[in-house]
């Protein structure tokens, strides 16, 4: 595609031809596009955009010596290729790609998730739906992107642009016809989902996540609201576009108010389009009805716990904001069986209900801890830590959370990054002190643990052996933060690590 063609969406921009170079093509064919300057392939157009700790336009000419015939750059730069000179290289990437792939977010019906908690729940329910509707249906979520039988991993929540738009190119090719994805604030902040058109969204909730990127909660709401207040009220789709919202908080309230959308209020009380009536929570999952505007959908599900209610009504809500009918709604729901690390049960023969949850927020910790605690017949064992160079003002709050509800909090390390993962473990105990004081030693706690307490074990392996080893039959023992990750970050090291293999090991020990 020529770069005139590529670039014809762009405002503001301004093409810079090299007069050094009197060969030189000002309307290259461009092959490929890039953001990495070591993929570039000959014939390609590389956006420099500006990362954390990195300048892409430092890769400029890198980017050239492999091969590019064109460059995006926000400042005049000297290269022998062509410059398109754009304010924002993030939002230039976007466009560029979406037309470079053919926008194939107009050629599907496409659904945005975002929330702190609960989107990949809620895309799996959802799937579960379209699937029920016989719709051909691709996802992209935390846990991977799939479509048409193959599962790819997903290095990101939300992929990057151009990665984003050519998943969805690949989806298109593969016949499918329905894409639901996970949206992350970063995502909208850093203008992935720029020139994705999206015919529904569904707002989750919001809580404490992501600080360490948006610094106050203010700054993280206003970039979710954003999805709703531009992306999804923009394009092509926007006079039919669907905002399903969860009212169950008060950002769910206040962007019920302020959306000019059509919307589907859910949440647990009257007044809400979708709500649940005569529900029942137990270890055995999620039994009764909901409320929707042409009756009741009977509710089956295998999932645990009040916030998959909230889950469940997003997914019944969002449904309906596609025009489904109830019989696909409910089925879709009931089918779902369980989602890949999110209060994930280990099974086994010694009578120790064993859970695996993604849970890494205070809000996300709180709901399956309290959960569990309604639910428990016996003790509740908490492994968990907390992310290195993340937002550390969540570890005392996530410390005193699992000190309040379990009777034996774990601390152990998450993916300590660069941090001292003792560094991390001290700030987590601080929160656990107010409301565990009691510490144990590990030794400690293979005798017992007859007051409410705390015991600190830096290896996580080590920490999921020890909390299943003394966990007696009965008991509970949630090993919390990683859920589905099959990874631990050290440093620069991404090792190896499941905690759902950990768990069985231990329990076969």
């Amino acid at each position: 595609m020529r770069l005139s063609r590529l670039t014809a969406s762009l405002e503001g921009v301004r093409v810079i031809v090299p007069e050094s170079v009197a060969t030189l093509d000002p309307d290259p064919e461009i092959t490929s596009i890039h953001y990495q300057s070591q993929t570039v392939l000959p014939g390609g157009l590389f956006s420099a955009i500006r990362g954390y700790s990195t300048d892409g336009h430092q890769f400029i000419e890198d980017a050239v010596k492999r091969g590019a015939k064109a460059v995006i750059a926000d400042h005049p730069v000297e290269t022998p290729v062509v410059v398109v000179m754009a304010g924002d290289t993030r939002k230039a990437l976007a466009s560029v790609s979406a037309r470079f792939f053919q926008e194939p977010s107009r050629k599907l019906c496409l659904v945005g998730i975002t929330g702190t908690n609960g989107k990949t729940t809620t895309a799996y329910l959802l799937e579960g739906i379209l699937r029920k509707a016989g719709l051909k249906t691709g996802v992209i979520t935390t846990v991977n992107y799939r479509y048409a039988g193959k599962v790819f991993d997903n290095p990101m929540t939300t992929p990057e642009s151009l990665d984003l738009q050519k998943i969805l190119a690949e989806m298109v090719e593969n016949g499918v016809t329905h894409a639901v994805m996970e949206v992350s604030s970063h995502a909208i902040d850093l203008d992935r989902v720029h020139a994705c058109y999206f015919d529904l969204g569904v707002f989750t909730n919001l809580t404490q996540d992501h600080l360490d990127f948006h610094k106050d909660m203010e700054t993280y709401w206003k970039a979710k609201k954003r999805f709703f207040m531009e992306n999804l009220s923009t394009g092509p789709k926007a006079a039919r576009a669907v905002a399903v919202i969860n009212g169950n908080n008060d950002r769910g309230r206040e962007l019920m108010a302020d959306c000019a959308l059509n919307k589907i209020s859910v949440g647990r009380s009257e007044g809400h389009s979708v709500r649940p009536r005569d529900l029942k929570i137990s270890l055995d999952g999620i039994h009764g009805k909901i409320t929707i505007p042409s009756g009741h959908l009977s509710i089956h599900s295998s999932l645990v716990g009040a916030y998959n209610v909230e889950n469940i009504l997003c997914a019944a809500g969002a449904g309906l904001g596609l025009n489904l009918s109830p019989s696909a709604i409910e089925a879709g729901i009931n089918e779902t069986s369980h989602i890949p690390g999110r209060l994930e049960a280990v099974p086994n023969a010694l009578g120790k209900f064993v859970y695996v949850d993604y849970a890494h927020t205070p809000d996300a910790l709180e709901n399956v801890l309290q959960t569990l605690h309604e639910l428990k017949t016996a003790r509740i064992i908490c492994v968990f830590g907390c992310g290195g160079g993340r937002d550390k003002g969540k570890r005392k709050k996530m410390g005193e959370i699992s000190g309040r509800f379990a009777d034996l909090s774990v601390i152990t390390t998450d993916n300590p990054r660069h941090e001292n993962p003792l560094d991390i473990l001290w700030e987590i105990e601080k929160g656990v002190q107010k409301t565990a004081p009691h510490c144990f030693s590990v030794n400690g706690i293979r005798e017992g643990f007859p007051v409410k307490g705390y015991v600190m074990i830096s290896d996580r392996e080590t920490a999921i052996g020890a909390s299943i080893e003394v966990a007696r039959a009965g008991d509970i023992v949630l090993i919390a933060g990683k859920g589905h990750e099959t990874y631990q970050i050290v440093g620069n090291r991404t090792l190896p690590f499941d905690d759902r293999d950990l768990a069985r090991k231990a329990l076969r020990a």
